[in-house]
């Protein structure tokens, strides 16, 4: 069970890698954080276990397209921690992949449901 008490779900993976990013940019919009805080941030909105050889990856690619700032910070009693924060360029790009994401979800949603099976059958109805 995740914090928020929604049992972890298995997505398949290419659901995820679909909105692994806009997600990932969205927990940074609260404020700067390392990644195990993000993974945790995001197993515990339902998206499952993430690992770090998928999260430092995706990191490192927005670094890099200048989405993100890193900053090594002191451990509080261990060891340093590496800092993400989102830079003006990764705040529009939140923006833009957001409506993206809210404008493709609202159109699958509308397909699948009209053209599910159970929405074109009685349930109460066996197949001959």
């Amino acid at each position: 069970m995740t914090e928020h008490g929604v049992s972890e779900q298995v997505w398949p993976g290419e659901w995820l890698r679909g909105v692994l990013g806009v997600c990932v940019l969205g927990i940074l919009e609260a404020g700067p954080t390392y990644g195990y805080a993000i993974a945790a941030a995001l197993a515990d909105g339902g998206l499952g276990t993430i690992k770090g050889g998928t999260l430092y990856p995706l990191l490192g690619r927005f670094e890099e397209a200048g989405l993100v700032t890193v900053e090594w910070r002191a451990g509080d009693g261990g060891p340093g921690r590496k800092y993400f924060a989102l830079t003006p360029a990764g705040v529009a790009e939140l923006a833009r992949q957001s409506a993206q994401w809210h404008a493709f979800t609202a159109i699958t949603r509308s397909f699948v449901e009209s053209h599910s099976v159970t929405s074109h059958t009685n349930p109460e109805e066996s197949p001959s």
